[in-house]
């Protein structure tokens, strides 16, 4: 691969443990690619962030309730300037923001870069990048107990895990926590565990138990660098069998990451390095996490070369395959699959300061179509993934000059 373009993978990442997150513009390195027209589509900008109270720079994707509410965070931002957890409600012809948490920084966590999500219990569970003991946190967010009638209505945090960058984790990245049947926690941290690299540990996979009253983590696997990869910054994924599949941004025999397995075994978990990325073609820097469909196939993206693929299960074996070169910056994040199998996700860099796009599997293969360019007036450059309401309209984030929450009608 290009050397320039192996450092537009990283540029972004390094400046991420600077606790500010800084703009990689998608004009460099930028590759030019020939792609269908533009489906006629509806935009529409649900809410442009400030940068202040209301927050700013959204990384992640949105969640979803079943009143069709988004939930979200942002990583700059809010009352100390160090992001917010926010939920948007339809509203009349609109959009309302409500802020729900806006972190203090120091013991109480900075910086959110991954989506909230419901865990079994209702109530939204994150992670911060920064804060806490140093290295990141793991919170939990509830409603108010009583009734609140104020225009704003603060939920309230705790704190269930404060990293501390040493052999526990540290800096949880863009990955969103998964949750086993007995409401266990489980995530990845982007450094600590064991030294690997300047930067100080290779990262972890980590689980969160409860504990009496509070919560005691344990990790299941530290990487070590070199051929079973190194820096997760996307989080796992469970199978029906109870294994964890995951993503990290480097290392592996062709140094642009890899896609592992882990298996229970005994009283500690086994890893299986399923493919390495960075050679022939098929994309690197997987930054995104990955989804799992009912036949148990893997699929992801890479940054690097812009790749869907699919990691077919095929009994004990793994077959990598291409699904679509988007070339250039491609996703942060990994695609979303609605009922009838077509993929959606956003690019870094596509149709010249990012894009939002579609995958329509068919019998010649996979049918690409750019559902939205977005153009510096409607948003600049989306890490985030998307997520689709039941008539299938299509959300998500930008993340550059403050960032926006959008929506996509058909």
């Amino acid at each position: 691969m290009a050397d320039q373009e192996r450092s537009a993978a990283s540029v972004f990442n390094i400046n991420l443990r600077t606790g500010t997150v800084a703009l990689i513009s998608a004009l460099m390195f930028a590759t030019i690619i020939a792609a269908p027209a533009i489906q006629a589509q509806t935009f529409t900008v649900l809410h442009a962030f400030t940068g202040y109270g209301d927050g700013g720079e959204p990384i992640a994707g949105l969640t979803m309730d079943r009143a069709g509410n988004l939930y979200g965070t942002t990583s700059e931002g809010g009352a100390a300037g160090v992001g917010t957890v926010f939920k948007l409600v339809h509203a009349k012809s609109g959009w309302v923001l409500y802020t729900l948490y806006a972190f203090k920084g120091g013991q109480d966590g900075a910086n959110p870069q991954a989506r909230v999500l419901f865990g079994p219990d209702g109530t939204l569970y994150g992670t911060t990048s920064y804060g806490g003991a140093g290295s990141g946190t793991v919170f939990n967010l509830r409603p108010p107990a009583t009734s609140c009638r104020a225009a704003q209505c603060p939920w309230t945090e705790t704190l269930l895990y404060r990293f501390t960058g040493g052999s526990d984790g540290g800096e949880p990245g863009y990955g969103e926590l998964a949750f086993d049947s007995a409401g266990n926690i489980y995530g990845t941290t982007s450094y600590g565990g064991t030294g690997c690299h300047s930067y100080g540990g290779c990262g972890v996979v980590f689980e969160l138990t409860r504990s009496g009253g509070g919560w005691t983590e344990s990790v299941l696997y530290r990487f070590t660098g070199g051929s079973n990869g190194f820096s997760p910054f996307s989080g796992v994924t469970f199978d029906r069998a109870g294994n964890l599949y995951g993503t990290t941004v480097l290392g592996g025999s062709g140094e642009g990451g890899v896609l592992y397995q882990l298996i229970p075994s005994g009283s500690g978990w086994t890893s299986t390095t399923l493919h390495s990325f960075g050679t022939s073609g098929d994309g690197y820097s997987p930054y995104g996490g990955l989804i799992i469909d009912k036949q148990g196939n893997l699929y992801g993206t890479t940054f690097g070369n812009g790749i869907v693929y699919e990691l077919q299960s095929l009994g004990s074996n793994w077959t990598y395959n291409i699904l679509y070169v988007l070339g250039g910056q491609g996703p942060y994040d990994a695609p979303t699959m609605d009922a009838a199998g077509n993929l959606y996700g956003t690019t870094f860099g596509g149709g010249f300061v990012g894009n939002v796009f579609k995958l329509t599997p068919g019998a010649q293969g996979w049918t690409y179509t750019d559902l939205h360019d977005f153009n510096g007036r409607d948003g600049v450059e989306p890490v985030g993934g998307v997520v689709l309401d039941a008539n299938g309209n299509i959300y998500g984030t930008t993340f550059y000059d403050f960032g926006e929450v959008w929506e996509i009608t058909p």
